[in-house]
C-alpha cells in the first residue's frame, strides 16, 4: 500500500469517524475535513464520480457550518422556559439524561433538595438544548444544581445565554450565581465567572430601572 492509498483509507476514516460524533458541530467539521482528503485523493487517482460527490457534500457541509456558527452567540437562538419542579417533561427529560448527567455531575441528586428550587429548560425553538437546576440561598445567591446541555449542542453557547445574556437571575433578584459542587470539566472560566475555592462565581449586574 503506497501512501496515496493510505490518504484514501484515511480521508474515508474519518468520514466514518465523523458520523458517530452526537455533537453535530464537530460531526459536520469532521465530515467536511475527510471530504476534502477524500476530493485530493479521488483527484489524483482520476476517479472524478467521487470527487464530484465529495464536492457536493463539502459544500454542503460549509454551508450548515456557516449557519450554526452565525447562531452560535445569537441570543435569539435559545429560550430558558421555567418548569414546575414535579413537572413531568422535566423529570422525563432528566431521567432519559441520566447516565450523561451522572458522568458530569456524579453528585447530582435532585429529590435530596430542599423546597427553595427554580427548573428551566433551555429550549432552541421546540427542541430542548439543556436544564438549568438551582436554589435560592442567602444573600441573594442562586447555587446552581444542575447545568446541563444535551450532547448535540455541547459545541454551542447556551450556557452564555443563560448566564450571561439572559436576565433569567436578576430578574428574580439573585446578586450573584454559584457553579454546581463536584461538576466535571467546568467551563464557567470562559463565561466570566470568577473561580472562589472548588466553585465559579458570577456576580450579576443590577437590575436596570424600568
Amino acid at each position: 500500500m503506497n501512501w496515496l492509498e493510505l490518504v484514501g483509507w484515511a480521508g474515508s476514516a474519518l468520514l466514518v469517524w465523523s458520523l458517530l460524533q452526537t455533537r453535530i458541530l464537530r460531526l459536520r467539521a469532521l465530515n467536511l475535513i475527510g471530504c476534502l482528503i477524500l476530493i485530493g485523493y479521488n483527484t489524483a487517482v482520476q476517479v472524478w464520480p467521487m470527487v464530484g460527490l465529495n464536492v457536493v457534500l463539502a459544500v454542503i457541509n460549509v454551508w450548515y457550518l456557516r449557519r450554526m456558527l452565525a447562531t452560535r452567540h445569537d441570543e435569539q437562538t435559545y429560550q430558558a422556559v421555567e418548569v414546575g419542579v414535579g413537572d413531568q417533561f422535566l423529570a422525563h427529560t432528566l431521567r432519559v439524561h441520566a447516565a450523561d448527567i451522572a458522568r458530569f455531575n456524579p453528585g447530582f441528586d435532585w429529590d435530596s433538595l430542599g423546597d427553595a428550587r427554580s427548573a428551566f429548560l433551555v429550549v432552541s425553538a421546540d427542541e430542548v438544548v439543556g436544564v438549568v437546576l438551582s436554589h435560592a440561598e442567602a444573600d441573594g445567591v442562586a447555587q446552581i444544581d444542575l447545568d446541563y446541555v444535551t450532547p448535540r449542542f455541547r459545541d454551542f453557547t447556551p450556557g452564555e445565554f443563560v448566564f450571561r445574556r439572559s436576565s433569567l437571575f436578576t430578574d428574580r433578584g439573585f446578586r450573584r450565581v454559584v457553579s454546581p459542587p463536584g461538576m466535571r470539566s467546568p467551563y464557567y472560566h470562559r463565561l466570566g465567572f470568577r473561580p472562589e475555592g472548588d466553585a465559579y462565581v458570577l456576580d450579576l449586574p443590577a437590575p436596570q430601572p424600568a
